[in-house]
């Protein structure tokens, strides 16, 4: 396709071409969109007098469902973990974050006494950047029994001051977290095949279990989107999300009691994991 003209395209073309691109449907329906935003700028300035996009069709449905963990499955992964990985892995089950914004996360961004988790990046590749959308950067609730979670590995960890990483990496000395790829390589895939789940294993694993939780405790699905912040939302919804509500403290704790943390040593377990 790299060498017809645009002029030409027809959408049987394209279509065709998009089954040959091996990426995943959500992935192929956004490029698919983008080409179609490319062709509304290209009428706007009058380089194009049609858009041939507008006809292909390209789904987003995944081709199969998701993995998620069970509150069992969670209980056995996290009884096999150590720290920073038992504290992470448990962190991102409860509150659904990305792990872009997982492991952007500074001990400025806790606020403790509020009980809030307010997000104010994300990091892919080691690059700081902006949250995704608006409702990305909403604030998600800290559950008073997750914010213990959290205190306690603060007293543990290295790097424990407000604008430290909460999981700094011990080989960047704290400036950089963890590579979320090694930690679940090298420390959370190997301790579920312990743990003896069978699952294929990754960082979106925990926040698709995150919202199947949320659903089979019977969690509104309003407060599940909220919670979850996605952008595709009503406007009414989206200013009803702009806080944390009773409603999604409610939701949250309902999780955290599901999924209790096992007990750990007091001492510093963190210091001897590599990035």
């Amino acid at each position: 396709m790299g060498g017809t003209l645009t002029l030409r395209l027809k959408a049987v073309a394209v279509e065709s071409w998009l089954k040959t691109v091996t990426l995943s449907p959500g992935t192929k329906a956004k490029l698919r969109n983008l080409m179609h935003a490319i062709f509304n700028h290209a009428m706007r300035w009058e380089f194009a007098s049609v858009n041939p996009i507008t006809l292909v069709r390209q789904s987003a449905k995944r081709t199969r469902a998701p993995e998620v963990l069970t509150a069992e499955e969670i209980g056995a992964l996290l009884s096999e973990l150590k720290d920073p990985w038992r504290t992470a892995v448990y962190l991102a089950v409860t509150t659904g974050l990305r792990v872009s914004e997982l492991l952007a996360l500074k001990w400025e961004d806790v606020e403790f006494t509020a009980g809030e988790i307010r997000l104010l990046r994300g990091i892919v590749r080691q690059h700081i950047g902006e949250m995704k959308t608006e409702a990305s950067r909403k604030p998600v609730p800290l559950d008073a029994e997750l914010a213990k979670v959290l205190a306690q590995w603060r007293g543990q960890c290295p790097y424990n001051q407000d604008l430290d990483y909460i999981f700094g990496s011990p080989d960047k000395h704290g400036k950089q977290p963890y590579w979320p790829n090694a930690a679940m390589e090298d420390h959370i895939r190997p301790a579920a095949k312990r743990a003896g789940i069978q699952k294929r294993l990754g960082w979106h694993t925990l926040r698709h279990t995150f919202g199947t939780l949320l659903k089979s405790q019977g969690t509104d699905v309003a407060v599940t989107q909220a919670l979850l912040r996605h952008a595709n939302v009503s406007i009414t919804m989206d200013r009803y999300v702009q806080a944390v509500t009773p409603a999604k403290r409610e939701a949250q704790s309902r999780i955290v009691k599901l999924l209790p943390f096992p007990k750990v040593p007091t001492r510093l377990t963190g210091a001897a994991v590599t990035a």
